[in-house]
């Protein structure tokens, strides 16, 4: 899967950063642990501007974050209800932490979202409860936008430091 990444990024640049970073977001198995350090690569060679490696990794996470937030919203938190109740134990909870986590995503979802973006696992998943919590868009949006930033920085850099 790694020379397919590198070669997508040699020969697209930044469309195949944003384009990698999209699937990333969807389909979390490919790992923007991979695509952001071989983008940084680049542009420490020359073949590309960090700050845009950057922008265009953080762009195309940011249209598979909204895309899972809208399935989420458009699900909803109440068509879960039924399948919790059902088969919550198993999963060792129940509505009751249900609520409780709307109550929290409430008042603190902007932290959850933006710290839960920089966390490898979560960060493809944070969406979801975000939009089944129906988490305000603006704030979903903004913090998702910090949060993502950070981790595409972050995880360029590693490559494209000397």
């Amino acid at each position: 899967m790694s020379e397919w990444i590198i070669h997508l990024i040699d020969q697209t640049g930044y469309l195949g950063v944003g384009f990698l970073m999209f699937l990333e977001t969807v389909f979390p198995p490919i790992p923007s642990e991979v695509i952001m350090p071989v983008a940084g690569l680049a542009a420490a060679r020359g073949k590309m501007d960090i700050f845009g490696v950057v922008a265009s990794g953080t762009l195309g996470a940011m249209l598979g974050n909204y895309f899972w937030y809208l399935v989420a919203r458009v699900i909803g938190i109440e068509r879960f209800k039924p399948w919790i109740e059902k088969y919550g134990r198993w999963l060792t909870f129940d509505w009751a932490e249900i609520e409780r986590a709307e109550k929290l995503f409430g008042r603190q979802g902007w932290a959850i979202v933006f710290f839960g973006r920089m966390l490898p696992t979560l960060r493809s998943l944070i969406s979801i409860p975000a939009g089944l919590l129906h988490m305000r868009l603006s704030t979903f949006v903004i913090w998702s936008t910090i949060g993502t930033t950070g981790w595409t920085a972050a995880v360029s850099s590693f490559a494209s430091s000397p």
